[in-house]
């Protein structure tokens, strides 16, 4: 037989398939991939056709934060980390200031019926387009985090427990003694100072 006329022997590529089926399959499982993280809020219902609702400005707290990163509340330029008391104060009024959003009278049965609470006050956070993302997450911490320190107390004082541990009841009672109420505009260009 002559060299050239040897038949080169055929490679069987049936499994081919199942074997990069395979290795997409470990790469998928074994690669980690970025999770986006965001905001846990719950947007208000559309309105209805209903007159738009005027709130006092003694019961709204603005926050603003320009293209510097600089925090502007209640009308003083402020560090981040002062913040907390001054929205904490706002929410709570403990001594009924008429500069402070207003207390109603509401009946919560767990938590000894006829109680005062601040019920229509806003935190109007503005932000300017210019703002890092990490000044904004680093406000909206400071606002979510004094609303927890707010029930954890709240949950100690009841039940000697925190606000996680309690009972879906417990949990709501608190929620409205203590709304939370975090309005958001769309951001601008405000600029620096």
């Amino acid at each position: 037989m002559a060299k050239g006329d040897r038949k080169v022997p055929d490679i069987h590529s049936g499994s081919t398939a199942d074997i990069a089926f395979l290795l997409l399959i470990f790469f998928l499982i074994t690669t980690s991939m970025d999770i986006d993280r965001g905001l846990a809020r719950r947007l208000p219902e559309p309105p209805a056709g209903d007159p738009p609702v005027v709130v006092k400005e003694r019961n709204v707290f603005q926050i603003f934060l320009n293209a510097n990163d600089q925090l502007m509340a209640a009308g003083e330029y402020i560090h981040v980390k002062d913040l907390k008391p001054k929205v904490k104060e706002f929410i709570e009024n403990p001594y009924n200031d008429e500069k402070l959003p207003e207390k109603h009278e509401m009946d919560i049965p767990l938590l000894g019926g006829k109680v005062r609470v601040t019920q229509n006050h806003v935190i109007s956070l503005q932000n300017d387009r210019g703002s890092s993302y990490e000044a904004y997450m680093e406000v909206q911490n400071e606002l979510v985090a004094t609303y927890n320190e707010l029930r954890n107390k709240l949950a100690q004082e009841n039940w000697q427990k925190n606000y996680d541990a309690l009972e879906e009841p417990m949990q709501r009672a608190i929620r409205d003694y203590y709304p939370q109420k975090i309005s958001e505009a769309e951001p601008k260009n405000y600029g620096g100072n």
